[in-house]
């Protein structure tokens, strides 16, 4: 497990004045008989449960979000891959999700700009493509079965662009290597079964794989960035959420900063607080051999890596999961930042595609 400290995993301190600053503003606010002017009963958040989602684990496990939020309530709902979390975010289900970048660059082409806004970062690697022993180099892929998480999600436009680079003919349908977009744990046992010759997934489900089936790894997309370093989780909020509950987004940012930051100062005792974590969500634990694998492969920061994401979307493009549309607004990093100055730590960039 690393943290990206020059992209702002607060330090304790940094995050102790900031939230003070926040209490004492808030009980300025309470003296005026207006509790930030906001009467939102609940948030509503979308997680999955991946340890590329470890910001959002721990601060539900420790709660970091709840202290952040007061008296708003929070709710979550758990999701398999992102293409599912949009289709609830658009449809008002829930407020804010962590999620995939590709997912985030569809919704927000599709809408025009109008559905939501990447708001933070909060991982950076943790995905491979794993195969079974009868794959040895990307000659031996024709013909051969490759499972995603979900058409459309992160990893499976990853995979489908980096097919397409290596000169097979792919589609949603068919092409020289067969893509089924399958729920994680049925590929894990698929693959056992030898139903599917490999997969391309995230943490902890590549570790799985490796460990308890038997793959080896064939690609780490980590090898495909300029110093390894691509956007695994976002924090993606809806857009009329944001404009009617700025407070509210603020105070959720908090608690995302606060559990990034936890992970840092807590690096012991973290993989058991996210081990439980995805116990409770999944009603299994991992073995410490898959976590600790899984965690020595991402990185936790709220940077969102945005200077990647015009290569996301020519992938896109390339895999044929994704409409052209521009980006330019995807990014509302100001509250954010302005958190990030209030605590005495180095700001994000939008890359010009947002506010920063």
């Amino acid at each position: 497990m690393k943290i990206n400290r020059t992209t702002t995993a607060l330090t304790v301190l940094g995050l102790t004045a900031m939230m003070l600053a926040g209490c004492a503003s808030a009980s300025a606010d309470q003296g005026s008989g207006d509790a930030k002017g906001d009467d939102l009963a609940e948030v509503r958040l979308g997680y999955f449960a991946n340890v590329t989602h470890a910001p959002a684990l721990v601060g539900l496990s420790e709660g970091l979000f709840q202290d952040a939020l007061g008296d708003v309530d929070l709710k979550t709902e758990v999701f398999n891959a992102g293409p599912a979390a949009i289709e609830a975010l658009s449809a008002g289900a829930i407020d804010a999700t962590y999620i995939g970048p590709n997912p985030a660059i569809n919704t927000f082409i599709q809408s025009g700009g109008e559905s939501a806004n990447i708001i933070a970062g909060a991982t950076s690697g943790g995905a491979a493509l794993v195969v079974n022993d009868s794959i040895q180099d990307a000659s031996d892929l024709k013909g051969k079965n490759i499972a995603t998480p979900q058409l459309g999600n992160t990893q499976d436009v990853a995979l489908r662009s980096w097919l397409a680079d290596e000169g097979f003919e792919t589609s949603t349908s068919g092409g020289d290597v067969t893509i089924t977009p399958t729920e994680n744990a049925q590929t894990l046992t698929l693959f056992q079964d030898g139903q599917l010759d490999g997969a391309w997934l995230p943490e902890p489900w590549v570790s799985r794989l490796v460990v308890e089936a038997g793959a080896h790894v064939l690609v780490n997309e980590a090898d495909l960035w300029p110093d390894g370093n691509f956007p695994t989780t976002v924090l993606l909020v809806r857009k009329d959420f944001a404009k009617e509950h700025p407070e509210v987004v603020e105070e959720l940012l908090e608690g995302h900063i606060a559990s990034v930051a936890w992970l840092d100062e807590h690096a012991d005792e973290a993989p058991a607080v996210i081990n439980d974590a995805l116990e409770e969500a999944t009603g299994k634990k991992l073995s410490d051999e898959v976590l600790a694998r899984a965690l020595e492969n991402v990185t936790f920061t709220v940077d969102p890596h945005a200077d990647a994401f015009e290569t996301l979307v020519k992938n896109g493009l390339a895999a044929g999961t994704q409409k052209e549309g521009s980006i330019d607004g995807l990014f509302d990093l100001a509250p954010l930042n302005k958190l990030l100055t209030d605590a005495g730590e180095d700001t994000v960039s939008a890359a010009g595609l947002g506010e920063d």
